[in-house]
């Protein structure tokens, strides 16, 4: 038996192909130069990211100024480790903290350190601590020196807290531990332990002991 079927409430029928007779969006955009006012404002941020970038590498600081400062700031480390130095050494020995004289010490020693550090340290500017000698050896004779500071200031040390009276050692040993500490702090891991085994072995053959 055949089924009847029912009509749809909304007849179906196919979408209007037809252009359409009334300006679009696209078509106003287009008469109003939307599309190109977005295109130059998009350059123009785009410039002004790249001015506030270029503004951003004009404010970074110079290799000069770079190296200036980390002179300072590791060489006002050392006068500070000098200043504690002077201090413990006047303990040590009873004597009165003078300390006018201390932070005259202190301020002295920075001038020397400024010097030592501004010449010897690597730095971006500073690369090179002989001229017309290879780039490639260059880092090797830093290393070089530095072990030879720390040799040298280490036993010395060594040698006058062991065999000096007080007067000497408050005026010598402040200024020879910041060396050594500087020289080692400097050192690659395979040259600084080696120069401290330079020094242990001065202490051991000469019979003396750490004070």
């Amino acid at each position: 038996m055949a089924k009847n079927r029912k009509e749809p409430k909304m007849k179906l029928r196919q979408p209007d192909r037809s252009a359409p007779t009334e300006k679009t969006l696209l078509d106003i955009a287009s008469e109003r130069s939307l599309f190109e006012q977005a295109a130059r404002r998009e350059r123009q941020l785009a410039g002004k990211n790249e001015s506030d970038d270029d503004e951003d590498e004009e404010a970074k600081l110079s290799p000069g100024a770079e190296r200036f400062l980390e002179a300072l700031l590791y060489t006002t480390t050392l006068a500070m480790l000098h200043f504690t130095f002077d201090v413990l050494v006047m303990k040590q020995y009873g004597t009165e903290i003078k300390w006018k004289r201390i932070t005259i010490n202190a301020g002295r020693a920075w001038m020397v350190f400024f010097f030592l550090f501004y010449t010897l340290h690597p730095s971006e500017p500073n690369q090179v601590l002989i001229p017309g000698l290879p780039r490639r050896f260059q880092k090797t004779l830093r290393q070089m020196l530095f072990f030879a500071m720390s040799c040298v200031a280490g036993c010395a040390l060594v040698y006058i807290t062991n065999s000096k009276g007080y007067l000497y050692n408050m005026k010598r040993a402040p200024p020879l531990g910041c060396l050594w500490l500087w020289a080692v702090v400097e050192l690659d891991l395979l040259w600084a332990v080696p120069s401290l085994l330079v020094t242990g072995a001065y202490v051991w053959l000469n019979g003396y002991s750490i004070k």
